[in-house]
């Protein structure tokens, strides 16, 4: 028993010292930076925004990693099960939040095996239609779809994502009848939603703005409670159907366990980032705006979230198996 107890005290201790050890020499090979959605999106377009600012800060490449699929979800597996040592992190948007209770069998608990690391930014969903589709106020959309039930389709990055939510929320709370038609990320359904094959998109505004400024598509209305000051002429989609809302924020997690001295490094390098002038003015030109966090700040936030998502899941009818 006296031995059992030595082994133990001594194992104490390895643990003790190592977290210090290992943060003093991190990193030293490249992080791996898992987005869950395809290229071109406009989760992919923050992280490799960010991704060479972090990799000159941090003194190791930051690589991006695509790993489209199930909303996200796919990613989320994938990083939850790598090794918890600050080399493979994780882009986290509300679509981790949402998956919470939209997926009824996930092998995994997004609260319980995340540790949460930073904050990115925060930004609105844009409701988009193709120039073709004859309205150009949310108003008149709502008379069409009211007209035309069950003949629209929406296009999403996925089951679970913002899009996808905003999407359905929009839907139960105006009482129209779309088709839901699911992507591998946003950035596939830009061909279809610019010909008319889909009839509107509600897409992060990094993925959306340049087609609504380039007049590809016709943006009619943002999806946080007031307009959003990147896009000060467009409306709030709130100014008729009063209570909407389905704001958007990214930010970075980790597998669980991994050092604290670890995740204080990439949150250090995630604030400092955010605190240059050259970052934050590329992120308004995305439409974001910055969100610096404490990692347990942005913990707070994704729990919040959680919840939120989960009475707009309840709210909307919808789950996926």
């Amino acid at each position: 028993m006296r031995s059992m107890r030595r082994v133990l005290a001594l194992v104490a201790v390895l643990l003790a010292t190592a977290s210090p050890a290992l943060a003093a020499d991190y990193p030293n090979r490249p992080i791996h930076w898992v987005v869950g959605f395809t290229a071109g999106g406009p989760n992919d377009i923050v992280a490799r925004t960010l991704g060479p600012w972090l990799s000159d800060y941090l003194g190791q490449q930051v690589i991006v990693e695509n790993r489209a699929g199930s909303g996200g979800m796919l990613a989320a597996n994938a990083v939850v099960n790598s090794p918890a040592d600050g080399y493979t992190i994780m882009f986290v948007a509300p679509n981790n939040a949402i998956g919470a209770s939209l997926y009824k069998k996930l092998p995994f608990d997004f609260l319980r095996d995340t540790v949460p690391v930073a904050g990115i930014m925060r930004l609105a969903n844009l409701m988009v239609v193709p120039p073709s589709l004859p309205v150009n106020t949310v108003a008149e959309f709502i008379a069409h779809a009211k007209a035309n039930p069950g003949k629209l389709s929406f296009a999403s990055s996925g089951n679970g994502t913002s899009v996808h939510m905003s999407a359905e929320l929009f839907k139960a709370m105006t009482g129209t009848e779309i088709v839901h038609v699911p992507y591998r990320g946003s950035s596939g359904a830009y061909p279809d939603l610019m010909t008319g094959k889909v009839h509107v998109l509600f897409d992060n505004l990094p993925g959306s703005i340049e087609f609504a400024r380039t007049g590809k598509l016709r943006a009619l209305g943002v999806t946080t409670a007031k307009r959003w000051d990147s896009v000060p002429d467009i409306p709030a989609i709130a100014e008729t159907v009063p209570g909407y809302e389905a704001s958007v924020w990214y930010g970075i997690a980790a597998p669980k366990g991994t050092p604290p001295d670890v995740v204080a490094v990439l949150n250090k390098a995630v604030n400092a980032a955010l605190a240059d002038p050259k970052m934050v003015a590329r992120l308004a030109e995305l439409g974001g705006v910055p969100m610096p966090m404490t990692a347990a700040e942005f913990g707070k936030l994704v729990t919040e979230e959680t919840d939120k998502w989960r009475k707009v899941v309840e709210f909307a009818g919808v789950s996926v198996e």
